[in-house]
């Protein structure tokens, strides 16, 4: 008899353990410069830490914070500032590395 394999959706949020891995992987997905995939990483980072408790920092709701952080997303600038707040992060400007 064959073992059977079952095979799930790779979700990046279960493999976001560590503010270390939070940072590399925001990092990451900002250099593609594409809002849609920033504001589905930042999802990512936010179900890592449980929607719900951040929903309830940000007094949003949550199935809102789901659709805003999705890949057809578009948080306002607002969300994004109430989002990275309560999950301790804050954004910051810097010059663009040289070509």
């Amino acid at each position: 008899m064959k073992a059977v394999t079952e095979l799930r959706p790779f979700d990046a949020a279960t493999y976001l353990a560590t503010e270390e891995h939070i940072l590399y992987y925001l990092e990451a997905a900002m250099e593609g410069n594409d809002p849609k995939h920033i504001a589905s990483a930042l999802g990512d980072v936010a179900r890592s830490k449980g929607m719900s408790e951040i929903a309830r920092k940000t007094g949003l709701g949550r199935q809102a914070l789901y659709n805003s952080l999705s890949e057809s997303g578009n948080p306002t600038l607002e969300t994004l500032m109430a989002v990275l707040d309560a999950l301790g992060l804050e954004l910051s400007v810097q010059p663009k590395r040289a070509a």
